[in-house]
C-alpha cells in the first residue's frame, strides 16, 4: 500500500504519547534517560465498529497507548529507528487486523544548536511485507 492509498483508509490515530526513556547511542542518554514523543496511526477498516457501536469490532487506543508505553519505557536501544520498528512489529503481532502502521518517534532534548520542537523518525510499515521483521 502506497502512502496516497493508506491516506484513504479508516485508521486510529494517537497523537503526542509521552514517555521517558533511555534510548539513544551517547552514554548520558543510556545513563539520565530522556523524554520522547510518539505519534502512531493504525490502518485498519472500522466499518463494523462505527455501525456495532461495539468495542469488540475495533482495537482499543489503549492497547496500542500500552504497546508503545512497554517500548520506550523499555530496554534501551540505540536508534529512534529502532524504537519505531519495535511498535510497528508488536503492534501487528497484537492485532492482525491492522493493515498498515505509520509511527512517529521524536525527541525533544537533543544536543543541536538552534530552536526545534524535536528531531526523529518516522517509518511506515505494511503488514504484507513487514509484519516478520
Amino acid at each position: 500500500m502506497d502512502d496516497g492509498q493508506m491516506m484513504r483508509g479508516d485508521k486510529l490515530v494517537l497523537r503526542g504519547l509521552k514517555f521517558y526513556g533511555y534510548h539513544g547511542v551517547k552514554p548520558e542518554e543510556r545513563t539520565l534517560g530522556q523524554k520522547f514523543l510518539i505519534d502512531v496511526d493504525a490502518w485498519l477498516d472500522l466499518r463494523q465498529a462505527g455501525v456495532s457501536d461495539n468495542l469488540s469490532d475495533t482495537v482499543s487506543y489503549t492497547d496500542i497507548y500500552r504497546i508503545v508505553k512497554e517500548v520506550v519505557e523499555g530496554e534501551p536501544l540505540n536508534l529512534l529507528e529502532s524504537v519505531a520498528h519495535q511498535i510497528a512489529v508488536a503492534t501487528f503481532t497484537k492485532f492482525p487486523q491492522i493493515s498498515d502502521v505509520r509511527v512517529k518517534v521524536g525527541k525533544p532534548h537533543v544536543a543541536v544548536q538552534g530552536q526545534l520542537d524535536y528531531l526523529g523518525v518516522e517509518i511506515f510499515r505494511t503488514r504484507r511485507t513487514d509484519a516478520q521483521s
